[in-house]
């Protein structure tokens, strides 16, 4: 079947499924910016792979994006933890030998898992992978082209947007207002997720609505900070119980958690004065998603 009668969704899974190809050999090389591209081109793919019907082949692209946020999730985590060790070195109160043996243990780390991921990045055939499912919808999904239209895809997805909007109200209210890290973190995969049933609705829809996107991507930053922040933590304190010998070492290590819980806590406050707009944003996208009323 031509690219022309190919459905709406078919031709976005194919643009997914192509922006991932090209950011994962320069992420097999270890360039920080394709890393973190594509890592996001694997959960932007995992979010359409349910539009569509690709049998046997769709669920093994499925499997396959999931395995591969999991491989680059890794190198991306030691990659940020990297970044904000270089700008710790800069802070008030913070000493430079605490700074530097962090540094050089997440480094080394680092260097390691990166040869690992480029082995395991190399058993992937996305080429193959696309061309098979491209096949299968060929055979099967795309029989619904003229069958379904585009409006009925776009309202597919809204539900599917509203769904994601109930869970985040869900995990904002099990996180409370009180600093619980985990339930944070949950909020945070939440608005992820929303975000990217949102941009699946835009691309489909055609819209240029980008508001809501754009407030999504900053809670999502926010929170991926303070993430951070606590990944961070637990790795200094692990190397502070590995050099518990030398008090002075094991003293700034010490300090150097304070400040990063100074600021995690910093970044929770501005978290709790976004809440509310955060939870009237969902309000928006559920009721888009309800069906509209007869006049």
């Amino acid at each position: 079947m031509t690219a022309s009668r190919r459905a709406p969704s078919s031709l976005l899974l194919q643009q997914r499924v192509a922006a991932l190809r090209r950011k994962l050999p320069g992420a097999r090389n270890g360039d920080v910016h394709s890393v973190h591209q594509a890592r996001v081109a694997t959960r932007r793919l995992r979010e359409a792979l349910p539009l569509i019907r690709a049998g046997k082949a769709g669920r093994r692209l499925e499997r396959v994006a999931r395995e591969l946020t999991g491989v680059l999730g890794t190198v991306r985590e030691l990659d940020v933890a990297l970044e904000m060790v270089g700008g710790l070195a800069r802070t008030d109160g913070v000493s430079r030998a605490a700074v530097t043996c962090l540094h050089q243990a997440i480094a080394n780390e680092r260097q390691a898992l990166q040869r690992d991921s480029a082995r395991r990045l190399d058993e992937y055939d996305m080429e193959r992978l696309e061309r098979k499912v491209l096949r299968a919808l060929e055979r099967n999904g795309d029989r619904q082209a003229d069958a379904v239209d585009r409006q009925a895809q776009v309202s597919a997805v809204r539900r599917r947007a509203a769904r994601r909007a109930a869970r985040l109200e869900a995990a904002m209210d099990s996180a409370g207002a009180i600093y619980l890290p985990e339930r944070l973190h949950q909020v945070r995969i939440a608005i992820k997720k929303l975000r990217y049933a949102l941009e699946i609705a835009r691309d489909l829809s055609g819209s240029r609505a980008e508001a809501r996107i754009r407030t999504l991507q900053r809670m999502q930053d926010l929170l991926g900070r303070m993430h951070d922040l606590e990944v961070l933590i637990a790795r200094t304190r692990g190397l502070q119980a590995a050099t518990v010998r030398d008090l002075q070492l094991s003293s700034d290590l010490d300090q150097l958690v304070r400040v990063l819980e100074t600021d995690a806590r910093r970044l929770h406050g501005h978290y709790l004065a976004q809440r509310r707009a955060l939870i009237e944003l969902c309000t928006r996208v559920m009721a888009a998603a309800e069906p509209r009323k007869a006049a």
